[in-house]
């Protein structure tokens, strides 16, 4: 029993849509949704004119919901009228265009209404495209005509739920021409987007933006990026080779001359071993000799004057 109820409330809400879809011909209908409210039935009619949908005075919605009360018998009905804010990225009121062009100009220039309106719709950025056009165009045999530009899936879950699909139909001299318009809108997530990063120069300088010390948070100063810190590195670096420069500059000089000259660094070499030669001779501690203890020299000097005394006694009986 239940499942009977929603078929007939299902089979309900597809006539409503299709009366008001047949009643405002022209008008951009976009979708016609049906939803229920304490007070009764609540009606969202999207359309990109809506202000034809309201009449003067809103006479024709008045029409609307009389008509809503005796035909489909509904307690209170409430239309409520929403715009459209892109009406190329709408597929439905895209076929309904390329139908009510094609019923103005007829079929002999169905090539230029394709190619113009598959244009305005890749311009108002959608991916991708395709309005196929079925029937005896422009001759008495039925053909196809495709028109195609821009990405567009024709398999898997996002060419069933993302991409937007049409059909309309347009009444001509020769018969009925089928249209069939698929769009693709630019908000749509793929399972095969690629993102590429940035740079890793630009990652460099972020993170040491962010890695600051404490003091230079509280203080506020303004860090170098790591554009900064290579130019001050390479400013140093300048600055070394200028003052290394000049002293070889010197050295080559200096070691271009006669034969006999000799180089700077080679005469301080010989000027330090000649000081340290001398300090050497003049410290007997240094050169690796102990001074003497005072009594051993005071010994000495006595052994000298008794070998003085002796020789001159023994000189005496000889004379």
């Amino acid at each position: 029993m239940i499942e009977r109820q929603f078929v007939s409330q299902k089979t309900k809400e597809y006539y409503i849509q299709k009366y008001i879809e047949g009643r405002l011909r022209g008008v951009g209908i976009s979708q016609i949704r049906l939803k229920k409210i304490p007070l009764g039935e609540k009606i969202i009619i999207s359309a990109s004119r809506p202000s034809l949908i309201v009449g003067s005075k809103g006479a024709n919605i008045r029409d609307l919901t009389r008509v809503l009360k005796t035909e489909f018998k509904l307690e209170n009905p409430q239309i409520e009228i929403a715009e459209v804010r892109n009406i190329f990225l709408d597929a439905n009121v895209v076929a309904q265009r390329i139908a009510g062009s094609l019923e103005r100009f007829g079929s002999a220039r169905f090539k230029s209404v394709g190619h113009k309106i598959m244009e305005n719709v890749v311009n108002s950025g959608a991916l991708g495209v395709e309005i196929i056009i079925s029937g005896k165009i422009p001759s008495a045999r039925a053909k196809n005509w495709r028109f195609y530009q821009g990405y567009l899936k024709k398999c898997g879950d996002i060419a069933i739920s993302g991409v937007r699909k049409a059909q309309a139909t347009a009444l001509l001299k020769s018969g009925i021409v089928g249209i069939k318009v698929a769009i693709m809108p630019p908000d749509i997530i793929l399972p095969d987007r690629v993102e590429i990063r940035e740079s890793l120069s630009t990652e460099v300088g972020e993170v040491s933006a962010s890695a600051l010390s404490p003091e230079q948070e509280q203080s506020g100063e303004p860090t170098e990026s790591s554009g900064s810190a290579d130019s001050a590195s390479k400013k140093k670096a300048s600055v070394k080779k200028k003052t290394t420069t000049p002293r070889k500059r010197k050295t080559k000089e200096t070691g271009s001359g006669e034969a006999g000259e000799k180089r700077p660094a080679d005469q301080e070499s010989e000027d330090k071993t000649s000081k340290t030669v001398s300090k050497k001779e003049e410290d007997p501690e240094s050169a690796g000799q102990t001074p003497a203890p005072v009594e051993e020299k005071q010994a000495r000097e006595k052994d000298a004057e008794q070998k003085s005394e002796q020789l001159s006694s023994a000189e005496g009986p000889e004379q």
